[in-house]
């Protein structure tokens, strides 16, 4: 078995930063399994495999493809970042025609479009509800301690915990703060939580570009720690902070080691449209 595989960080305009995620094309049907021995085999947040959905499709001039995101350790409903990457090895390694390709993935189908220097993913939009603390307070206390907590929200189609912390905190204490991820599987088993997003509101002026809110993402009931940059919270991260904010517009930023930046814009159809940058830092062919 040899495939083309390239590693693309995304959410950034520079490589080495923002998320990265391994693309793999397949020309062919690939064994079951073999998707999930390739991820653990990266060791990538995510590993993504783009596919034809039919015979007489190609690289080049197709514009709908198949999309399957993996983790070391498990498939995922939606990944953000390996989207954008996947959409960045065929725009620019593959020269892709389209302005605009379509995948055909376990959440429906996205889009990705070119859009000068970076690319805009179409995603859905998921709405939060309150949850009450006293239900999830043994996962919070074990991850951050005592950090005084603001908001707690619940996205039930995407099992992921929104903590908003408290406003008096700034951003330099998000990024430094330390989460204990390791046993978060063993506290909360039920299977309704599957990624926990800390989150706090921006602080304008002072900077060059003004962030409307900062996050981190840990998501050890899949397999990853730490997420450098995640589109999937943003989808959850969009709903929230545009109902406390009153904006439709914003700009994130993801507070992880490597970082990352989120344009975001929020559609008259209920979802919304993410926009990042992409830097392809390494293609081969992976033998097996």
């Amino acid at each position: 078995m040899k495939l083309p595989i390239f590693i693309a960080d995304a959410f950034t305009a520079e490589a080495f930063r923002g998320n990265p995620a391994a693309v793999c094309l397949l020309e062919n049907e690939l064994d079951e399994d073999a998707h999930q021995k390739i991820a653990r085999e990266m060791n990538l947040s995510e590993t993504a495999f783009i596919r034809k959905l039919h015979s007489t499709d190609n690289f080049t001039e197709s514009s709908c493809f198949g999309l399957r995101w993996f983790t070391p350790a498990s498939e995922v409903p939606l990944c953000g970042h390996a989207t954008l990457a996947s959409a960045a090895v065929l725009f620019y390694k593959i020269k892709n025609v389209n302005t605009t390709l379509t995948f055909v993935t376990l959440s429906g189908e996205l889009k990705a479009r070119k859009a000068k220097n970076d690319i805009i993913l179409d995603l859905p939009l998921y709405p939060v509800h309150p949850q009450d603390f006293h239900e999830v307070e043994n996962l919070i206390k074990t991850a951050i301690g005592d950090t005084v907590v603001q908001d707690i929200c619940y996205s039930p189609d995407t099992r992921k915990l929104l903590v908003r912390l408290s406003d008096n905190y700034d951003r330099s204490f998000l990024e430094n703060l330390k989460v204990s991820t390791q046993n978060l599987p063993q506290i909360e088993n039920s299977g309704k939580v599957k990624g926990l997003i800390l989150t706090l509101k921006g602080q304008p002026g002072g900077q060059k570009k003004g962030f409307d809110f900062y996050s981190r993402y840990f998501a050890p009931w899949v397999g990853v720690a730490e997420d450098p940059v995640t589109g999937s919270a943003h989808t959850v991260l969009s709903s929230y902070w545009s109902q406390e904010l009153g904006k439709k517009e914003m700009y994130a930023f993801q507070c992880s080691p490597r970082g990352g930046e989120l344009e975001i814009s929020l559609r008259s159809d209920g979802r919304v449209d993410i926009r990042g940058g992409a830097a392809i830092v390494l293609e081969g062919t992976l033998t097996a």
